[in-house]
């Protein structure tokens, strides 16, 4: 697959990556299996994989500041 930045390789790695929930509120997924390109560091996640960080997403505390949560495949 290539980068849609850059036109480089995307190659599967992975890695630990912040979401932000709200104004105040940041998860930190841990594990996350990403794309992602040697050439200009972009980072994709694919849609299987942003389901299920949306599907974690909505089941993490609201009222905590910083959470963070291993991603199991």
């Amino acid at each position: 697959m290539r980068c849609h930045v850059c036109g480089g390789v995307l190659q599967a790695t992975v890695t630990d990556m912040p979401f932000k929930t709200g104004p105040r509120a940041i998860v930190i997924l841990k594990e996350l299996p990403v794309l992602h390109c040697g050439n200009c560091g972009e980072y994709l996640i694919e849609d299987p994989v942003m389901e299920k960080v949306e599907t974690i997403l909505a089941g993490v505390q609201h009222g905590a500041e910083l959470e963070v949560v291993h991603y199991a495949a």
